[in-house]
C-alpha cells in the first residue's frame, strides 16, 4: 500500500485547506487594524457620501487576506464539493474560536514586571495594555465575524453548485465570481450588524448601511479582479493532478449537489 500522503488529491486538499484556514485565522487577528486606503495609495482622501454618512475609504487590514479565502473556497468547491467546503469552514471556525480562547487566557496571565516597560523608549509604555488592546477584541466583533464567515461560506457553496447545475462545466468564472458576490453581500452586512448594531456601539441604520455598502463594493471589485486567477489556478491544478484525476474529482464534486443531505 502506498503512503497516503503520496496521493495527489489528498495533498492538494491539505494544501488548499491549509491556505484557507491560515488566511481566515490571520485575517481575524489583523482585522483589528483599520487603514485608510487613500493614504496607503498616496492619494488625497475621497470623502464619499452615502446614506447621509460622509468619510474616507477605511477598511480593516483583514481585507488583504479575504480575497485569498475567496479563491481557496472556489477551488475547494470545484474539486471537493460542498462537503469539502463545509468541513473546512466548520474546522476554521472551531480553530479561530480556540485561538481567541487561548489569547484571552494569555491576556489574563500576570506579566513580568520588566516586560511591561521594555518598549517604553519606542513609545509603548505598557506592553500588557498594548497586548490586551490589540488581541483582546470585543466579544461582539468575534461572534459577528465568526457567524458571518460561516453563513457566507455555506451560502457560497450553495450558490456555486446551483450555478454549476444550470451551466454544467462551462463558465468557471461565473460560478466562482457569482457565488462570491452573493455570499460576501451577506457576510459584509451580517458581521457589521452583530458587531456594531447589536453590540455596545449601537450604530445607526445609515452608518450600518454606508459602511456595509463600501465594504461590499470592495469585496465585489476584488472578486471580479481575481476571476482570471481562478482560471489560472484551474490550469495549474489540472496539470498537477493529471487530466483524468482532475476530471474525476470535478465529477464527484458536482454529483454531491444532487445527493440529499450532503
Amino acid at each position: 500500500m502506498s503512503n497516503i500522503l503520496e496521493q495527489k488529491p489528498l495533498r492538494l486538499f491539505l494544501l488548499l485547506g491549509g491556505f484557507f484556514i491560515t488566511n481566515a485565522l490571520v485575517a481575524e487577528f489583523i482585522g483589528v487594524k483599520i487603514f485608510a486606503l487613500e493614504s496607503t495609495l498616496g492619494l488625497e482622501p475621497w470623502n464619499w457620501r452615502l446614506f447621509g454618512q460622509e468619510g474616507s475609504l477605511s477598511f480593516t487590514a483583514g481585507v488583504l487576506l479575504w480575497p485569498v479565502v475567496f479563491v481557496m473556497t472556489d477551488l475547494i468547491n470545484e474539486y471537493y464539493g460542498r462537503r469539502g467546503v463545509r468541513f473546512l469552514s466548520f474546522l476554521a471556525v472551531g480553530l479561530i474560536a480556540y485561538a481567541f480562547a487561548m489569547i484571552f487566557l494569555a491576556i489574563r496571565l500576570s506579566p513580568a514586571d520588566w516586560w511591561v516597560g521594555i518598549y517604553t523608549e519606542q513609545g509603548v509604555p505598557d506592553m500588557q495594555q498594548a497586548f490586551a488592546s490589540i488581541f483582546g477584541q470585543s466579544n461582539w466583533i468575534i461572534v459577528g465575524s465568526l457567524v458571518a464567515f460561516l453563513i457566507g461560506q455555506l451560502v457560497d457553496v450553495l450558490v456555486f453548485h446551483r450555478i454549476r447545475r444550470w451551466t454544467g462545466e462551462r463558465w468557471i468564472g461565473l460560478r466562482a465570481t457569482g457565488s462570491t458576490l452573493v455570499s460576501q453581500f451577506i457576510d459584509s452586512f451580517v458581521v457589521l450588524y452583530i458587531a456594531f448594531v447589536l453590540g455596545p456601539q449601537k450604530w445607526s441604520l445609515s452608518l450600518f448601511l454606508a459602511v456595509g455598502t463600501v465594504n461590499y463594493a470592495y469585496k465585489s471589485l476584488m472578486a471580479v479582479v481575481l476571476t482570471p486567477v481562478i482560471y489560472w489556478a484551474h490550469l495549474l491544478i489540472d496539470s498537477y493532478l493529471g487530466e483524468e484525476t482532475a476530471e474525476r474529482l470535478k465529477q464527484e464534486a458536482a454529483s454531491m449537489d444532487s445527493v440529499p443531505g450532503v
